[in-house]
């Protein structure tokens, strides 16, 4: 497969470094284009086999997987200078908040699908959507196929992205934001802090996996931990005064508006 990522920025090389620790693509068989000459030099140094270049219609005709992972606003752009070289093949957009009718409208002749990752893809562990209107069915099982390499990779209605966009996309610095609230909590209390940050996050990477496992709900596990009079219900009721539920809530709810408006943008 020739893969071409577009834009290769932050997300786009998590995805790359993603797929070639799984060795899902071959290292000649990737271009990466991005637009500044300094980032340009860099991604040649870490990538030497790869061809990497500003010229998206030059990429574009060398791949038949493309992946746009430029901003939002250079969307149109870049997709419509590439409408020839993308005749036929398949073009995921990773854009937040850019429907797919807008998608389709700016590269008509591709298989246009959209793909919401987070930034855990670069271990595997990424928490993926994918959403498409009227794709044939092996396209999009091609689509998953390739994603499913970088963790838990899920089909989606499109009316679900935003949300998913601020839950497990954003999601990963609200967690780093409560993983370092909490090892804070244990450094006040004496405890090193490097030795606090790790037990934090193998404590939520345990908390989380054991969830996933057992399928209870998230209140039933919360339960067995939680005794009369005990620990775990005197640090619930300092959680519980700060309101952590609702903030945590409207959290994802303004994160989930603001990529609703990056398409309207």
């Amino acid at each position: 497969m020739k893969l071409g990522i577009l834009g290769c920025g932050q997300m786009g090389e998590a995805i790359l470094k993603g797929l070639l620790a799984a060795d899902a693509v071959n290292d000649t068989d990737v271009v990466l284009t991005t637009k500044f000459d300094n980032h340009e030099q860099e991604l040649k140094q870490r990538y030497p086999k790869m061809l990497v270049t500003q010229n998206n219609q030059d990429a574009a005709m060398r791949s038949d997987f493309v992946i746009l992972a430029t901003n939002p606003q250079a969307a149109k752009d870049v997709l419509e200078s590439c409408t020839e070289e993308l005749k036929g093949k398949i073009v995921v957009s990773i854009c937040a908040g850019i429907m797919l009718d807008k998608l389709m409208t700016w590269a008509p002749t591709a298989n246009v699908l959209r793909v919401m990752p987070n930034t855990p893809c670069v271990i595997g562990e990424g928490t993926i959507a994918i959403s498409s209107i009227g794709v044939v069915e092996e396209v999009v099982a091609k689509v998953k196929t390739l994603f499913s390499n970088l963790g838990l990779c899920t089909v989606l209605d499109e009316k679900y992205l935003d949300v998913f966009t601020a839950l497990a996309s954003s999601g990963p610095a609200f967690a780093f934001v409560i993983l370092e609230a909490l090892a804070d909590g244990a450094v006040m209390m004496g405890m090193p802090r490097e030795i606090a940050a790790k037990l934090t996050a193998q404590m939520l990477q345990g908390s989380a996996r054991l969830l996933l496992e057992t399928g209870e709900h998230p209140a039933a596990l919360k339960d067995q931990v939680t005794t009369p009079g005990g620990i775990t219900t005197a640090g619930l009721l300092v959680m519980e005064d700060g309101r952590i539920r609702s903030t945590l809530a409207r959290t994802i709810q303004k994160a989930s508006v603001t990529a609703h408006k990056l398409g309207d943008e």
